[in-house]
């Protein structure tokens, strides 16, 4: 039977080297080109998560809602660890702080620019959350804890997802701002808002799930 299955996996390979590749016709139509004049941002790639596929990135945020809320159900029964883990020497702190400043930085450029160069709502968020994981490893956890009730930020995160989804319906249904000048910064109608929520609310979420396994695990 071993012999039937090395044979089989021969002839598929064989196909595949023999079988030609078949090219489509689109008569000089760029569809990268479409994607920019429909979408009206640089980033083609922020005009498909936004526009042409924005039913699929809708649910891309919910399954990431839907991640956050099941770490902290997974979490909520176990002891709160007795010992929390983080850096305590002086250089290794300030490198830390130093690499927040800066991807911190990178996140607000991609959220804000992200549709117009590569970057966009989520690789901003991600820049956040890193930001936001190299300040715990060298903080008390009760600081951190302290600032994230203070802000506000588990309800400025409901509060993203909910104007999100406002908009995201709303641009579903078609109504759309104004796309204004191609490959300026006030372009592209609606998307670089939808890039400064889906921004905020990974970012928020990171630093949520941050906060509670350093609570409960003691490391990140």
């Amino acid at each position: 039977m071993k012999w039937v299955y090395v044979a089989v996996g021969i002839a598929l390979f064989v196909n595949m080297l023999m079988m030609p590749n078949p090219t489509g016709e689109w008569e000089g139509v760029s569809i990268l080109e479409s994607i920019v004049d429909d979408s009206g941002v640089s980033n083609a790639v922020s005009g498909i998560l936004f526009r042409n596929r924005l039913y699929d990135t809708i649910f891309e945020v919910i399954v990431f809602t839907i991640a956050i809320l099941g770490v902290g159900f997974l979490l909520k029964n176990e002891k709160p660890a007795e010992k929390v883990a983080r850096f305590s020497d002086e250089p290794s702190t300030i490198l830390a702080r130093l690499g927040a400043t800066i991807t911190a930085m990178v996140g607000i450029e991609l959220a804000i620019r992200g549709h117009l160069s590569p970057g966009g709502g989520f690789a901003a968020g991600v820049a956040g959350g890193t930001a936001i994981g190299l300040i715990a490893i060298t903080s008390s956890s009760k600081w951190m804890q302290e600032i994230y009730k203070v802000s506000n930020a588990a309800v400025w995160e409901k509060i993203s997802v909910l104007v999100f989804m406002f908009l995201a319906v709303v641009t579903l249904m078609g109504w759309e701002l104004p796309q204004g000048q191609l490959g300026a910064l006030f372009s592209g109608g609606i998307i670089p808002i939808l890039n400064i929520l889906v921004a905020l609310k990974v970012a928020l979420g990171s630093w949520a799930v941050t906060l509670l396994f350093i609570r409960y695990r003691g490391l990140l």
